[in-house]
């Protein structure tokens, strides 16, 4: 038996190499860009109004005396979208001008609508009346001010968020290089694990895979269940891996029969192939038996996870994820800590992953509470947790205040904090 942080220092030096591939901007959600992304323009394109008001030259203001005031004729009217006018501009000329309309050239400043006075009157408008100088650039947004021409938009090995996607959109990138996702054939063991709705009480319903399918959009892979294994399937298990060689599959994951028990031969499975890396029974809980194994001369590897339902969504979550990021270029997933509300003891030399509740105190401070329930088939206190606490080992005794690492348990900490 290995130690978490072991297990975690084989999984980074046995990682499998995915491909780039082009794929269109707007259909880039949680993808993970392989190469930088660069402004194809100036942003904004033009120099730019920033509020509905009037554009003239500063200069014609520099000479207004105090206590008078000077007329401004108004020209025309120019609206975002409009094309940029082009007419020449004379001494004392004034525009109307929308947000977002194109500044034309002679014109320096903007002065709020709500600033202007109209002569002869507001329903006849044909001069504006400035009493003051005015200075050169108020409320105009310059072309390039926010991104200039092949400034870097994105830098790679990040997850695209929505807000990314706005960017690319609005600097016309149509096309970016992105990770293929991992692709991840799920199997199912065991002689009780069934499809039906309706079974007996020997029987359990097969709800690992689709946690785990669910997981997909925000874990960055493509799911496919292999279906159930049965206790004497060893055969067609060992022909699943050998397909796995030569197919799409990246990543063959087991639920089940990895354990010590009689018909329990995932790992002897696995053995049949030739392996670079591999380990068997981690220090945690949930989740100790999980099984590791890449093969040799092969981009491919293989998790057995445990059977009961929360050693499998713990050793999903804190082993495959971790794998996975690592492939696609990611940074060490960060924990964010918090301040555990109540005690809990654990076996000293193990780490122990705990269905957790998070909240925030009345001032703002961000507590933990580890529930009751952690047995590794209890899924009422999974369905009341909305955080995974992870107590490490080296420590038996934690006490309320103690500050401890959390990780959401459906997103990567990556994409959220």
């Amino acid at each position: 038996m290995i130690s978490y942080d072991q297990s975690l220092k084989i999984l980074k030096k046995a990682k499998i190499k995915i491909k780039d591939e082009i794929i269109n901007s707007v259909n880039s959600l949680n993808r993970v860009i392989s190469s930088n992304v660069y402004s194809n323009i100036n942003y904004p394109t033009g120099d730019n109004a920033a509020f509905d008001g009037y554009a003239i030259n500063s200069k014609d203001t520099n000479q207004i005396k105090k206590n008078s005031q000077k007329q401004f004729k108004i020209i025309g009217s120019i609206a975002a979208g409009s094309k940029p006018l082009k007419k020449k501009i004379k001494k004392f000329d004034a525009i109307e001008i929308m947000t977002g309309g194109i500044l034309p050239k002679g014109f320096d400043t903007i002065i709020p609508i709500e600033q202007i006075n109209f002569y002869p009157n507001k329903t006849n408008k044909k001069y504006i009346l400035i009493d003051q100088k005015i200075k050169k650039h108020n409320h105009v947004r310059f072309a390039g001010s926010d991104f200039k021409k092949g400034e870097v938009i994105l830098k790679k090995n990040n997850i695209v968020q929505p807000n990314h996607i706005l960017a690319f959109k609005t600097l016309g990138i149509k096309k970016i290089k992105v990770k293929k996702k991992i692709n991840i054939l799920f199997f199912s063991t065991g002689n009780e694990i069934t499809d039906k709705d309706n079974v007996p009480n020997w029987k359990i319903r097969n709800s690992n895979s689709h946690y785990i399918k669910n997981l997909n959009e925000n874990f960055l892979f493509n799911f496919e269940n292999g279906g159930i294994l049965k206790d004497n399937h060893q055969s067609i298990f060992k022909s699943k891996i050998k397909k796995m060689l030569n197919n799409k599959t990246d990543i063959i994951i087991t639920s089940g029969a990895v354990s010590a028990g009689k018909h329990d031969y995932i790992p002897s499975v696995v053995k049949n192939f030739k392996l670079s890396d591999y380990f068997k029974s981690v220090a945690i809980r949930p989740g100790k038996p999980i099984l590791f194994a890449k093969i040799r001369s092969k981009q491919k590897a293989i998790f057995g996870l445990p059977g009961n339902p929360m050693s499998s969504a713990a050793c999903f979550r804190f082993f495959v994820i971790p794998y996975i990021e690592n492939i696609l270029g990611l940074s060490v997933e960060k924990p964010f800590r918090a301040i555990l509300k109540n005690s809990f003891i654990k076996k000293k030399k193990f780490t122990r992953f705990t269905k957790s509740k998070l909240s925030t105190t009345k001032d703002g401070k961000i507590e933990v509470e580890i529930l009751k329930g952690q047995e590794s088939f209890r899924i009422k206190s999974f369905i009341k947790s909305n955080i995974w606490a992870v107590l490490p080992a080296g420590k038996a005794k934690f006490k309320k205040g103690d500050i401890v690492d959390c990780f959401f348990p459906n997103h990567s900490n990556q994409t959220l904090i």
